[in-house]
């Protein structure tokens, strides 16, 4: 019997011990929780994009709290989240303008060659892995729709083996960017008047043989800008859209229609 009773004498005293070394912890490492956090996670899209640079809502939301970011970091968001983050923090918020997804390829299936028939699993990701897919420029759109696949919103369609952003559906969220194999999406302001179409940087007699709408680095869109906000690098034009007047000079002069107009980006 005193067996009995020492051990259950034992474990009650150790119990006891836990239960005040636990409340002296939870005193000691009490971390307050700023309720502003909780607030603004409950009006973020949800979409943890990362398109803010933080990890995640949360984490965008953290760093609002600790004012450690800026409130217009979240294109998804738009100018409705920034509203509710401004009433929340009691702070004015940063104007933003709709940023997009644009397709940087025209390469739709009547317009590229192709080097090979491609007979594995219908992803971009798995065509990339052999030989760069079976289109003959390896800078392009290779058609599976992996981009399409990850967008939350259903703003990306395919037509003719070619990626197509709806820009009313689009909130630039940033995921088709990660899914596409070749990074030829990039997100823009929706102002933007010009957009080259083309990442291909070979030289423009191989290109030529390769899509009919790849840039050849002829120089004319250079000659042709009053703004000077055109350079060619690698083969290939790029704009700078800080000085650019959207005069629109550019996209008439280019020989293989590469640099296409907002209106039909």
């Amino acid at each position: 019997m005193s067996v009995i009773i020492t051990a259950v004498v034992s474990v009650t005293v150790i119990g006891l011990i836990c239960a005040i070394v636990l409340n002296v912890a939870s005193k000691l490492m009490y971390v307050k929780v700023d309720m502003r956090v909780t607030q603004l996670i409950d009006v973020m899209p949800g979409a943890n994009c990362g398109a803010c640079g933080y990890p995640g809502c949360e984490g965008f939301a953290v760093a609002l709290a600790a004012g450690e970011a800026k409130t217009n970091l979240c294109p998804p968001g738009g100018p409705e989240l920034i509203k509710k983050i401004s009433e929340i923090l009691g702070i004015e918020g940063e104007s933003i303008e709709k940023k997009i997804a644009v397709i940087r390829c025209l390469g739709s299936d009547d317009a590229k060659q192709k080097k090979m028939e491609y007979k594995g699993i219908p992803s971009c990701a798995g065509a990339n892995q052999l030989y760069g897919g079976q289109c003959a420029c390896g800078f392009g759109c290779l058609g599976y729709g992996d981009c399409l696949k990850v967008c939350p919103t259903n703003a990306i369609c395919m037509e003719t083996g070619l990626a197509h952003i709806i820009k009313d559906l689009c909130t630039g969220c940033g995921l088709c960017i990660k899914a596409c194999p070749n990074r030829l999406i990039t997100i823009e302001n929706e102002s933007i008047p010009v957009l080259v179409a083309c990442i291909n940087i070979e030289k423009g007699a191989i290109v030529r043989k390769k899509c009919k709408y790849g840039c050849i680095a002829c120089t004319k869109c250079v000659k042709e800008c009053p703004d000077g906000a055109i350079v060619i690098e690698d083969n290939l034009a790029k704009i700078d859209y800080a000085k650019c007047s959207g005069c629109g000079k550019c996209a008439d002069v280019c020989m293989t229609k590469c640099i296409v107009k907002n209106k039909v980006i």
